[in-house]
């Protein structure tokens, strides 16, 4: 089952933040750790591995809610920060994430998941993972608008593999097919809020 109950009767809840570097992922991360999450639920970093591996270094500054008060973790995703290095001597933006988490949620679960696409495409890797899972709740930066995405989703025909349909947004197509609640997430700054889309509400502005 997705839900288990903790000890205080609260259900506890598998989120998972589709992770990459980049500014999209490092706001939907700052999202769910500020408005997603609780310290019961399981968050799973989920990072679809791209053949064409990802080279961007980037920096990006998180605020977090902690004790009442606000505590900047820095995502440096490119290089230096609190994250391990890998054995090419590059740090890996996925124990930045980890360790953002436990400045945000020191008692909540994270797990990190690495998957390849295994001739899939993206938006159908991330969901066949989130179905494995039994995921409550998706989380994934989305860069381009609503109109944008929704006039790539028509083009592709809608349903089916998102292969060869490279106007789709997968965001847009994770909000459409997924059985559990997909929310797309567009940081807007530091203190600009968020524009979060799901299939039920568009546009909806988050003040941050």
């Amino acid at each position: 089952m997705a839900n288990n109950n903790n000890r205080n009767g609260t259900q506890a809840r598998k989120v998972m933040v589709v992770a990459d570097p980049t500014r999209e992922s490092a706001g939907a991360l700052q999202y769910a750790l500020s408005h997603a999450v609780l310290e019961q639920d399981e968050l799973i970093l989920l990072h679809v591995e791209n053949p064409s591996s990802w080279r961007n270094t980037i920096s990006t500054f998180l605020k977090m809610p902690s004790l009442g008060s606000s505590t900047t973790a820095s995502l440096d995703l490119g290089g230096g920060g609190a994250a391990a290095a890998t054995g090419e001597g590059e740090v890996d933006f996925l124990e930045e994430m980890k360790h953002a988490c436990r400045v945000s949620q020191p008692k909540m679960r994270v797990r990190v998941l690495r998957v390849d696409m295994d001739g899939k495409d993206r938006a159908s890797t991330i969901l066949l993972y989130s179905n494995n899972e039994g995921v409550d709740v998706i989380v994934i930066g989305q860069k381009r608008s609503f109109s944008s995405a929704l006039l790539g989703y028509k083009r592709s025909g809608g349903g089916g593999s998102m292969k060869g349909t490279k106007m789709i947004d997968t965001a847009e197509y994770l909000i459409q097919n997924s059985s559990c609640t997909c929310v797309g997430v567009q940081r807007k700054g530091q203190s600009g809020g968020y524009v979060l889309n799901t299939k039920t509400q568009r546009n909806f502005w988050l003040l941050a």
